[in-house]
């Protein structure tokens, strides 16, 4: 009987594609990739170590060719596929259908060497007539594809190993830079850089209730002159020419005078109002919807959704195309008329033209899966709380998406009066309302800000001339606001917009300049670190092609000439590289320029006042003359004021030199950290070498701890001797002091035994039974609550935990991040932690041996 070999990506997706095949078919899991640009020196085969290019991994000399190998972890499952397909008549390669899944069939049959036929299978949805179709339906890998994946590839990886090497030298060790991952890192840089050079305005107006009604309406103008809002000031707090900017005084004094006054409606203007439906999701904006509804991060979102798609719920999700199927406008104009009724189903179907810059996925838009959608309801019982939130995010939107457009009226309403002053004040009132709801009924696309001004408040019916009483007249002051930091989902936007990345990497990018810890998250906003900005500031300077926006755009049209056959990939390659024409390539770039980089000044942003902050390899810190102070990791740059460095400097718990140690002739110093005071022996300059560092006792301080004390704290851990052939130490940890012998410890009573404990001392302690954490002791209540969960309505808790401060909805703990304050974070924060833990599946529980 003939075998026919199906390889896909993942174990959930070949168990859900095996439901669908009979015993014919054996359908296995390649476990993503199988093979890679090797990441280490280690991972180089000896006969390619001395090579010029080794380190690169791509034989630049040699029209780039890739030097790949299989991953140690994969190489077992390598061997297990190839015994699969020694057992074979026929080799069905399944991976998805973008250009990723492309490159890894490609790769299964460059190391598989398949012996019988081998063929691509494609589908974008995971339901049992997909797979038949395709089963029907397969091709020849496509090569294009291909070449366009490889060259993405090597690209990024010239470009990270060239310009990485630089940032170790002029800033720190171990930084990163990356295509993409730099462009990102700048935009949320140059908004911090607004934010700091932003001057603040204040400008007061007046907000009136009046009836019939009663409404409010606002003052907009006076004696003919229009009263200014917050949109009529620049960056700078300069107002714009032809406005008027109240001050409080004389905005109470004509609330005053007006109290006695008439008013009276001028004008009434109606107009229609009409709304259409968002088109149906494509990677970025379910992105950002889950980020807006469900506080998810962009990699929750798709670990979510990957494993919707795999188990069958939804189409494939990653892709740029707002397009649906026949079967699928089919499907969902019937649900909507189903459930809605007629009426709000128009004639023809819509269609949604995409406006994404460079867009090239060929797949639909993200909907549910199959010719009938499943309502959440009938998924409810078989999905997680994510999975069923998400799921029920791109149900609604696909169905909305079909449906009419939301209908009715706005009126904009200006009243005014003569105040006794005789000054002229004009009151404005704007409002909708909807007498037809159409696809509103189904769902509402969120917004990440309210545009000023936003009004939806009904208003009273109302005519010219119709008298009005003012039941109370307040002034308002107001102060402009900077511009707001990018979220994940605006940045992802704003990618988007300038065509820089694509569908599958956005969640990688937002991980990747987190991790790397050029951004940190302050509630849901992204704020870059002070590194950040010397990373930025040198790329800018130095490098400047290389961030440049227009030019990372050009770079993804190139490659998508590339896929479709109008590019040659080792001659784009070696423009990008080597240079023509008289411009500099990317190898000379790096190498002739690293000579002109001024290491200080890059790491230096003035402050004011003689003050200058620096990016040291031990973190940013404040400079004034003689005095050093570090400044507090998760500190927002646009909040180091003039005023804040002054106080930092001002304050003794700086960074304070206890004295040398005299055994190695290396400073001894005390300073605050993260997680409380240490005291650290520093290491020579130039010598990249972590120092050793001790917390400080909590009889302790940072003013008053003396080098003695210092040298004690850093000579711990300390070696009491063995016991049953095993070394026992007392050691001083996070949670306290312990005695610790092989994989057994008990807990002190106080830190001072760390050096008066004895080995019989410890030996008796160890032998004694150990107590389990809080057993018998009452839980510690939350230190606040944050708010109701979104979707399981359970209310979100903070509480002190043995890892430190934790959200927790009682059935997910997620501990807080950087930037994240037990005191002050927001519900948004907390849901997106939660979200973001339970994407992550359960921990996996150590097995007792």
């Amino acid at each position: 009987m003939s075998k026919r070999l199906v390889i896909v990506e993942s174990p959930a997706k070949a168990r859900t594609i095996k439901g669908f095949l009979g015993p014919d078919f054996d359908v296995e899991s390649s476990i993503g990739h199988i093979r890679d640009l090797p990441e280490r020196a280690a991972d180089v085969p000896a006969k390619y170590k001395k090579e010029p290019w080794a380190r690169l991994g791509v034989n630049v000399e040699n029209d780039f060719e890739p030097l790949y190998v299989i991953d140690s972890e994969k190489k077992q499952r390598v061997a297990d596929l190839k015994k699969r397909l020694s057992q074979a008549d026929e080799l069905l390669l399944a991976t998805d259908e973008d250009r990723e899944g492309e490159a890894i069939a490609w790769h299964l049959s460059e190391v598989l060497k398949p012996k019988v036929p081998a063929r691509r299978m494609v589908f974008h949805e995971i339901t049992r007539d997909a797979i038949q179709h395709a089963l029907e339906e397969t091709r020849e890998i496509d090569s294009r594809l291909v070449d366009a994946q490889e060259t993405r590839r090597i690209l990024d990886r010239l470009y990270g190993y060239e310009v990485s090497p630089v940032l170790w030298k002029k800033i720190m060790p171990r930084l990163s830079a990356g295509r993409v991952q730099s462009v990102a890192t700048r935009l949320v840089v140059e908004r911090e850089r607004a934010r700091r050079a932003f001057v603040a305005a204040e400008y007061w107006d007046i907000e009136g209730t009046f009836v019939p009604g009663p409404f409010t309406a606002r003052l907009v103008a006076l004696d003919g002159k229009r009263v200014a809002q917050g949109r009529d000031f620049d960056s700078l707090g300069t107002l714009a020419e032809g406005t008027i900017r109240l001050e409080e005084a004389r905005a109470r004094a004509l609330a005053d005078a007006l109290q006695a006054s008439e008013f009276a409606v001028r004008t009434v203007d109606e107009k229609p109002y009409t709304r259409r439906p968002a088109p149906p999701f494509m990677t970025s904006t379910l992105q950002q919807e889950a980020s807006r509804k469900l506080r998810f991060t962009s990699q929750t979102t798709m670990r979510v959704a990957q494993r919707l798609y795999e188990n069958g719920y939804i189409t494939y999700m990653r892709t740029d195309s707002t397009t649906l199927a026949e079967s699928a406008l089919t499907a969902a104009r019937d649900q909507a008329r189903e459930l809605y009724g007629a009426d709000y189903v128009p004639e023809k179907p819509r269609h949604y033209d995409r406006k994404v810059k460079n867009a090239q996925e060929a797949h639909e838009a993200i909907r549910p899966a199959g010719d009938r959608f499943r309502t959440p309801q009938e998924v409810k019982g078989e999905l997680t709380r994510d999975e069923y939130g998400l799921y029920d995010l791109i149900w609604k939107r696909t169905i909305a998406s079909q449906m009419k457009d939301a209908s009715g009226s706005t009126v904009s309403v200006r009243l005014g009066a003569r105040a006794s002053t005789g000054e002229d004040a004009e009151f404005g009132a704007s409002g909708t309302t909807i007498t037809f709801r159409g696809f509103l009924a189904a769902y509402e696309e969120g917004r990440d800000e309210e545009p000023e001004g936003a009004d939806d408040k009904l208003l009273p019916p109302l005519s010219e001339g119709d008298r009005l009483d003012a039941q109370e007249l307040e002034p308002q002051g107001h102060t402009t606001t900077p511009p707001a930091r990018y979220t994940e989902a605006t940045l992802v936007r704003a990618l988007e917009e300038r065509g820089i990345g694509r569908p599958s990497t956005y969640a990688s990018i937002m991980g990747t300049i987190l991790d790397r810890g050029y951004v940190f998250k302050r509630g849901t906003a992204l704020v870059p670190s002070f590194l950040a900005f010397s990373v930025v500031a040198l790329l800018e300077q130095h490098f400047e092609k290389l961030v440049d926006y227009d030019f990372t755009a050009r770079m993804e049209d190139d490659l998508d000439l590339i896929a479709e056959g109008k590019e040659h990939r080792v001659e784009w390659l070696r423009r990008f590289y080597f240079g023509s024409n008289g411009d500099e390539g990317l190898h000379d770039l790096v190498t002739h320029r690293l000579g002109e980089i001024d290491a200080r000044e890059i790491n230096s942003i003035p402050i004011g006042n003689g003050i200058t902050l620096r990016i040291g390899r031990y973190g940013p810190y404040l400079e004034r003359e003689d005095k050093r102070v570090s400044v507090p990791d998760n500190m927002p740059p646009d909040e180091l004021t003039v005023k804040a460095a002054e106080e930092l400097l001002a304050k003794p718990t700086g960074d304070r030199e206890v004295g040398v140690n005299p055994e190695t002739g290396r400073p001894v110093v005390a300073r605050e950290g993260r997680y409380g005071p240490y005291v650290a022996e520093l290491p020579p300059d130039g010598v990249e070498e972590k120092p050793r560092t001790a917390s400080l006792f909590k009889t302790m301080s940072l003013e008053t701890v003396t080098l003695e004390e210092a040298l004690r704290l850093l000579s711990l851990p300390r070696n009491l001797g063995e016991v049953d052939g095993e070394e026992v130490t007392a050691q001083n940890g996070r949670y306290g002091p312990y005695v610790q012998k092989g994989k057994e410890s008990r807990s002190l009573e106080h830190e001072e035994q760390l050096f008066t404990i004895t080995l019989d001392e410890a030996r008796e302690l160890l032998s004694k039974p150990k107590e389990r954490r809080g057993r018998g002791q009452k839980a510690a209540g939350p230190l606040r609550e944050v708010g109701p969960d979104p979707l399981s309505g359970k209310t979100i808790v903070v509480r002190n935990g043995r890892f430190g401060p934790y959200v927790t909805d009682g059935e997910t703990n997620a501990s807080l991040r950087r930037g994240d304050e037990p005191e002050t974070v927001t519900l948004e924060r907390a849901t997106e932690l939660l979200a973001e833990r339970r994407a992550k599946g359960p921990v996996e529980r150590r097995k007792r041996s």
